[in-house]
């Protein structure tokens, strides 16, 4: 078995990295995103990305990380509040942007690593998300034809992998994460903890090690909490 195992986020990264490629990141909010890999493309310069993700981070994290740095040239996301310089750049004209219902996104992407060419929705149909799309009528109902997503490169978050490549993920830092890892020419994940060959009982691995390329263990794992909500503690 190729070894999958790399020293470092750089290591992992070495040699896939292009200007003008297509990137899916995980993540949802600030949940699961690949918070050791996304600094390495920022080092690595390079340009043009399109970059597929539910959102692109928040002030100072995540995905925002490329946007200061203008590597990013298209968004295709679902989520774009609460970023201000999202915000910015796409009313500047700097950053193209395809917005996507967050089902529609997800089912996207599992398409693309499915090798479902295009697939048939009510959701968006009478908006601008169906404007230049085929439409077609089934049962009395309108659809409106979406394709697949897929990338050159997936870089995905996971809690434990195995040196094959098997992947567990935590609660809701599943979110994007196992689709994502099926629909990109190379997957590349950073874990939190990697096992020992043998370690997981099969019927609880999340993402089967087919789907994995490359694994290095994150050098980051912050976990911020994007809205911090609490209330006083009530007196004894």
């Amino acid at each position: 078995m190729a070894n999958k195992l790399y020293s470092d986020p750089a290591a992992a990264l070495d040699g896939l990295l292009f200007d003008g490629m297509t990137l899916m990141s995980g993540g949802f909010g600030l949940s699961g995103n690949p918070e050791s890999l996304i600094p390495e493309i920022r080092t690595a310069g390079v340009k043009d990305l399109t970059v597929i993700s539910n959102n692109a981070g928040a002030d100072g994290f995540g995905l925002w990380m490329l946007l200061e740095s203008r590597q990013i040239r298209k968004m295709i996301s679902s989520y774009v509040g609460e970023n201000k310089l999202f915000e910015q750049q796409y009313l500047s004209g700097e950053l193209e942007l395809e917005l996507n219902p967050q089902g529609t996104l997800a089912e996207r992407i599992r398409a693309g690593g499915a090798g479902i060419p295009a697939f048939f929705t009510r959701t968006g149909v009478g908006t601008i998300v169906a404007d230049g799309k085929p439409t077609e009528i089934f049962e009395g109902e309108e659809y409106v034809r979406e394709t697949w997503l897929r990338a050159d490169l997936a870089i995905i978050k996971a809690w434990k992998a195995d040196p094959a490549g098997n992947l567990m993920f935590r609660k809701t830092a599943r979110n994007f994460n196992p689709n994502m890892a099926t629909a990109g020419r190379v997957t590349v994940v950073e874990v939190e903890e990697i096992v020992e060959a043998g370690t997981f009982d099969p019927d609880c691995i999340h993402t089967p090690g087919i789907y994995v390329d490359r694994i290095v263990k994150s050098t980051i794992n912050e976990k911020r909490i994007e809205k911090l909500t609490t209330r006083a503690r009530e007196a004894a």
